[in-house]
Order: C-alpha cells, then sequence, then structure tokens
C-alpha cells in the first residue's frame, strides 16, 4: 500500500492508472487481494466514486480530482527524499530513450519519411528489440531504488521484465499493444504513477 494511503485511496489510485481496467487488472498494478479490490470497487460506484462499464472501470472525474489534492499529503515525503527524488529523475532521462524505441518500433523511415512498421523486416524489429532490451537494463536498478523507498512499485519491474520476455521469445504485441500489459503499456502506467507521486504534468 502507498505511504499514508488507506485502502480505499489506494485502490483509486490504481483505477486511476488503469483507466478501463476490471478489478483483476486493479488488484494487480497495486499488489492488493481481487476480492478487497472487488469490495473497495463497488462501494465507490455505489458513491459514484466510479464509474462501471460492464466489468471495467475508472474513477470519476471529481474522484480523480479529490484523489490529486490529497497526492501531496500522501506522498510529500517522497517528494522531499532524494533517495526518491533522485532515480525518478533518473527515469525521467530514460524515458525520452524509451519513447524513441517505442517510435520507431511504430513507425521508419523509408526514402526520407516515416511510415508505419508493418514489421515485415525482422532484422530490422530485432533491433529495436535489441535497444528494448538495453533500455530494461537501465531502467532496471533505477526501479530497485524507487522500490526501496515504495515497495509496491516492485510490481512494474516484474511486469516489465515479462514484457519484454515475450517480445524477445518472438511474440511482438508485447512490445507495444495497449489492449495486453504490453512493454509499452505498462511502461505508461509506471510513468503516471511516478508524476502522480511527485505531482508533475506528463510532458506531451
Amino acid at each position: 500500500m502507498s505511504a499514508g494511503m488507506n485502502t480505499r485511496e489506494t485502490v483509486l489510485h490504481g483505477t486511476a492508472l488503469k483507466r478501463n481496467s476490471t478489478a483483476p487488472e486493479i488488484a494487480g498494478i497495486i499488489a492488493m487481494p481481487v476480492a478487497e479490490v472487488e469490495a473497495q470497487l463497488a462501494a465507490a460506484v455505489a458513491g459514484g466514486r466510479v464509474m462501471a462499464n460492464g466489468d471495467r472501470y475508472m474513477v470519476a472525474p471529481l474522484t480523480d480530482v479529490t484523489l490529486r489534492a490529497r497526492y501531496p499529503l500522501v506522498f510529500g515525503a517522497l517528494r522531499e527524499d532524494s533517495a526518491f527524488v533522485q532515480p525518478y529523475e533518473a527515469f525521467e532521462r530514460v524515458n525520452v530513450t524509451l519513447k524513441q524505441v517505442i517510435t520507431d518500433w511504430q513507425t521508419m523511415t523509408v526514402g526520407g519519411k516515416a511510415v508505419a512498421n508493418d514489421h515485415s523486416d525482422e532484422d530490422y524489429d530485432a533491433d529495436v528489440i535489441d535497444r528494448l532490451g538495453a533500455v530494461h537494463e537501465q531502467v532496471e536498478p533505477i526501479l530497485t531504488r524507487l522500490a526501496a523507498r515504495l515497495p509496491r512499485l516492485k510490481v512494474y519491474s516484474d511486469k516489465l521484465l515479462e514484457a519484454l520476455e515475450k517480445a524477445e521469445d518472438g511474440d511482438h504485441e508485447w512490445v507495444s499493444d495497449i489492449r495486453r500489459e504490453s512493454y509499452h503499456t505498462v511502461w505508461f502506467e509506471l510513468h503516471e504513477d511516478l508524476l502522480r507521486i511527485m505531482g508533475r504534468e506528463r510532458e506531451e
């Protein structure tokens, strides 16, 4: 559980990160039992704090505002802790590299123009996945340092490694497919988590 966050807030935080996800998916990102998450979500839906679409959940806009107002109180100590701030800033530097790798996965330059990568060039794809592996080697020790201060963040290390290994084994959907916990999907959620913890905005 997050430092200073109660169970309800942690579930709402996870729901904000996982946008339009199921209870087991939300439970997986906050390392909480599914039954507990389901109970919290049911209460939140009844109270209008969370919107349900079938078995998928999203926080209501006002709930997100309330949640963000709590972050300075909940995460204030981490924002002042150099042992957390320094690896966070290192993560942001690696994030720039990761964004380029994903761009290069999704597009390729042909005749001086960027075109969609149809993944017919196996050597090109293999090179990009090698670069993704290099990014992972850079970010692993950073995540270890972050998780030393906020243990629930370790779940991202596990999910990123799992996605990378599947991509390296030949299932390329695990690089950036938004319909699964691909490398890019998990990285995006991790980045959103860190931005909320630190009170920063995403640079588009």
